[in-house]
């Protein structure tokens, strides 16, 4: 979700859609919501009031400095659990029966550890608790998105990748039982290069200057997937796209 227009749409459309889809459940991406980079305590309790059961974050966890004493409390926000040891928050929940972990990919964004060296203890600790398990792998890198669903295929319900705001045409399920899908795209303007204003962004690549970048307006969308789940058994029986202009 980035910035204003992701939020706003979110508010606005998210419990009908919900609705229409028959989601019991919803988690929503929110590192991208206050301007477009990091997510504050006000923002997070507007998300959570406009029909998320749960918010994930990612790399820009730590740009609103105001977050920190807010995920020390939070039980419905998860932050990445490879980060540094003892940060504020959590890097799993479970609420209302679904577990969500949230890991950073390793290449190019470079987390404290691999999410490969602890998610086996994280799987472990939120099967204790419920057959449903879904993972929020934030990460840049569309082989560490493939990869990991298969190294977890039979022991999670989904792994859903974040981070790239594009969505990818790969949602499957595999043999034993686990959804995936590379990245389930950008609820936020798609008039823009991935979220922010095209000339912005255009102008910075061409001359290498640092320039603030800006989130657009036009052509607002809700992406996403939904993900049909055997509560019993934790296998994962569907997953579809979901893309709706707001």
């Amino acid at each position: 979700m980035v910035g204003a227009p992701g939020r706003r749409a979110v508010e606005e459309r998210l419990r009908p859609l919900r609705e229409e889809l028959g989601a019991d459940f919803c988690i929503v991406n929110g590192e991208n919501v206050a301007d477009g980079a990091g997510i504050t305590p006000k923002l997070a309790d507007k998300l959570l009031a406009a029909g998320a059961d749960v918010l994930t974050l990612g790399n820009h966890v730590w740009r609103r400095a105001e977050i920190a004493d807010y995920l020390r409390s939070s039980e419905r926000v998860v932050r990445p659990a490879n980060l540094a040891p003892n940060v504020p928050g959590r890097g799993l929940v479970v609420v209302d029966g679904v577990a969500v972990i949230n890991l950073l990919g390793s290449l190019y964004i470079n987390p404290h550890r691999s999410p490969f060296d602890l998610v086996d203890e994280l799987v472990e600790e939120a099967r204790a608790q419920t057959k449903v398990v879904i993972v929020d792998l934030h990460a840049e890198a569309t082989s560490e998105k493939v990869a990991m669903p298969i190294y977890l295929d039979g022991r999670v319900s989904a792994v859903v990748g974040t981070h790239t705001h594009i969505q990818t045409n790969d949602a499957r399920l595999l043999p034993k039982g686990t959804a995936a899908i590379s990245d389930v795209g950008m609820t936020g303007p798609h008039d823009s290069v991935i979220g922010v204003k095209a000339d912005i962004a255009i102008r910075r690549m061409r001359t290498g200057m640092p320039e603030r970048f800006e989130v657009a307006t036009g052509d607002v969308r809700i992406e996403g997937v939904t993900i049909d789940v055997n509560p019993e058994t934790g296998r994962a029986t569907a997953i579809e796209l979901v893309r709706v202009r707001v």
